[in-house]
């Protein structure tokens, strides 16, 4: 019987982040979700960083850890590849989830199982994934246990014939993923997941769970998950070569224009639509022109002839101009096309877009921006730019509590800089705040920036204190805002700012 073989890249988020931000991976980094550490690599846990820990606690600990967002869609794409490099080893891969996969295990092919693992090994690591483990077994857990067990780019091959039994026996019982059947276990005396073996069968599964009892019945023998090859996603890049090589944009895209609309209609066979597309051109005798475009809504073929358009124009106005050999269309992000269907009352004009997607290819992906809302206490901490056609993906929460963030409604506007003010008393005193949070004395006049004519204070109300960045070197920066309203129907956002006021906004 065929056994089964389980490559898992540890500390996977982490090495994906990386590998997409073009970092080094020797560097201290953790991913974070929800302000804690969700995965570390080796670099860090030598400074203390690990699983669950709070990001302040971590940068406290390694002050030039590199902070990564999760992302579970970034972790399944960047480990596409090593996918499709294992299939061409040995096809049939069933990916268990990013970062660990089974496959049958090709020991004859190789000449065994320790040649087998080692083959393996040195495929992911020719990725440039160094810290890969391998582990071979009888059934799928014993395997990934094994390859959790194995030392680095090491094989750890759990003898046939009853051997799996012996090998699983000995784990601890924190390999179960149900953190509460771990923590029963546990206070019960249970240590290995031989004192599980040992329980009657049909006490554990209402006692500790399903996974628990499952477990179980895979040390008695029994239970043992099949491997499953995936079908292999189809190819939905399109291209076209040019022989001889063309120098003429024009050209170009002419020629081009066949193998963009094969690409659009690959997509909707699929029922898909592309919101986010890499055009790589090959060029003689000078580096590949490679740019990835976003569309707000979607591409079509004749949207990605204006891009490969423009993408050429930018690359002979750089002065990297040279006869094309080769276009390349790639998918970045692809959707169900129902998720951008048109509303019932339209959406953006096909022109505004077009418009500025070219101004994009002049000027680069970044020079024309929108803004979005995000969460924060401040008026400015609330906005955000993003390259137009980008989905906004690093915004903070704005449905967090943000306390000391000013009640609705919001400011009309907000002012790049703010302006130096003044608010004083009836006695003609600067109004401070207080350390307790109280004020000197009730606003009475108020002047929104120097040069303009007083005003009378009509009505006000504050204020909301705020200490930012508390923790830092100096204790930070402590300022309270004040909403003022003039005789004369203005209303501001007043600031006190330390020992000074400034004017950060104004509503209509």
């Amino acid at each position: 019987m065929s056994r089964v073989l389980v490559v898992w890249c540890a500390d996977w988020p982490v090495a994906a982040a990386l590998s997409e931000a073009g970092l080094p991976r020797h560097l201290p980094a953790a991913v974070f979700a929800q302000n804690r550490v969700q995965a570390s690599n080796q670099a860090a846990r030598e400074f203390g960083i690990k699983r669950g820990m709070r990001r302040r606690d971590a940068q406290s600990r390694c002050p030039e850890v590199q902070v990564l967002a999760a992302d579970d869609a970034r972790d399944a794409r960047v480990f596409e590849e090593v996918l499709a490099r294992l299939e061409e080893l040995r096809p049939g891969v069933m990916p268990l989830r990013p970062g660990l996969v089974a496959l049958r295990s090709p020991a004859r092919f190789y000449g065994g199982e320790t040649e087998a693992g080692a083959a393996i090994a040195e495929c992911v690591v020719g990725l440039g994934i160094w810290d890969v483990r391998i582990g071979i077994a009888d059934e799928l857990f014993t395997a990934e246990q094994a390859a959790r067990s194995a030392g680095l780019q090491e094989t750890y091959a759990v003898p046939a014939e009853g051997g799996s039994t012996a090998f699983l026996r000995a784990l601890p019982v924190h390999v179960l993923e149900d953190a509460n059947a771990v923590s029963l276990l546990q206070r019960l005396g249970l240590t290995t997941l031989g004192g599980l073996a040992d329980l009657p069968g049909a006490d554990v599964k209402a006692r500790f769970g399903a996974q628990a009892a499952w477990v179980r019945r895979v040390i008695h023998g029994e239970g043992a998950r099949p491997v499953t090859g995936r079908t292999p996603p189809p190819e939905l890049a399109t291209e076209v070569a040019f022989e001889p090589p063309l120098d003429s944009a024009e050209a170009v895209c002419f020629s081009a224009r066949q193998a963009a609309e094969g690409f659009v209609k690959g997509l909707a066979t699929r029922q898909e639509v592309c919101t986010e597309v890499r055009i790589e051109v090959a060029m003689d005798d000078v580096a590949d022109s490679r740019r990835t475009w976003a569309h707000p809504r979607w591409f079509s073929a004749v949207d990605l002839i204006d891009r490969l358009h423009w993408q050429l124009a930018g690359a002979v106005s750089a002065g990297g101009g040279g006869a094309v050999t080769r276009v390349r269309f790639v998918p970045e992000v692809a959707v169900p096309e129902a998720v951008h269907a048109d509303g019932l009352w339209g959406g953006t004009d096909e022109r505004v877009d077009r418009g500025i997607a070219r101004v994009q290819g002049l000027l680069g992906h970044e020079a024309v921006v929108a803004p979005v809302l995000q969460g924060g206490r401040s008026p400015r901490d609330r906005q955000a730019y993003v390259p137009w056609g980008d989905r906004p993906s690093t915004l903070r929460d704005r449905a967090l509590p943000w306390p000391g963030s000013i009640p609705p409604p919001a400011p009309a506007r907000v002012l790049a800089d703010p302006w130096p003010a003044e608010v004083c008393d009836q006695a003609g005193r600067q109004v401070v705040v207080l350390p307790r949070g109280g004020v000197s004395g009730d606003p009475a006049r108020y002047r929104p920036a120097a040069g303009q004519p007083w005003q009378r204070v009509a009505s006000w109300a504050g204020p909301w204190p705020v200490t930012e960045a508390w923790w830092e070197p100096g204790g930070g920066r402590r300022v309270a805002r004040f909403q003022l309203v003039g005789v004369d129907g203005r209303a501001w956002l007043a600031t006190f700012d330390t020992d000074h006021w400034l004017t950060e906004a104004s509503y209509d």
